[in-house]
């Protein structure tokens, strides 16, 4: 019988299933699936969830390590996704509060997709100052599919932290 969210406890995140979870989302990130400029940046989704949620674990140097190794995997011009990924992450953790103040990830979802159009603008910005060409309009759609996106995976990724509390939990003082 599933319980009630107000009677399970959040425990801290292992530093396995943080890693273990980057890892298969930049795999899911290296799948070709054809030229589908909306597609949602899984990687930036997760990295904006621990770096929420994890701050003293993900940072922005991660943030920034995560996009080198993006831009080599997507051969892009060194440094577009990398910036883009420091950037949001900067802006989540400095807007953390805010964030978390809502319980709801559907409010949440609202509240980051200006980060998600921030990362895609300037992705775009960067590849267009580089190349002096203009990229695909339907890029702007993706920031709306991550941001339909993070509910479910907050959900996901919330999930193996939530448990019922002990019995020695559940004593009064």
């Amino acid at each position: 019988m599933p319980m009630p969210p107000s009677e399970q406890i959040l425990r801290p995140a292992r530093q396995r299933f943080i890693v273990l979870s980057l890892l298969l989302a930049f795999c899911l990130q290296i799948v070709p699936l054809g030229q589908l400029p909306w597609r949602p940046d899984v990687l930036l989704l997760v990295l904006v969830f621990w770096g929420l949620h994890q701050p003293q674990r993900i940072g922005i140097g991660t943030a920034f390590a995560l996009g080198v190794a993006m831009d080599v995997q997507a051969a892009s011009l060194l440094g577009q996704h990398a910036l883009a990924y420091a950037v949001v992450v900067t802006w989540v953790q400095s807007m953390a509060n805010r964030l978390l103040w809502y319980p709801s990830g559907i409010q949440q979802a609202v509240l980051l997709l200006v980060p998600f159009v921030l990362a895609t603008l300037l992705q775009m910005a960067v590849g267009w100052a580089a190349s002096h060409s203009v990229p695909p309009l339907p890029m702007l759609l993706a920031p709306l599919a991550q941001a339909l996106l993070w509910p479910l995976t907050r959900h996901l990724l919330l999930a193996p932290q939530l448990s019922a509390p002990t019995e020695r939990e559940r004593r009064r003082l």
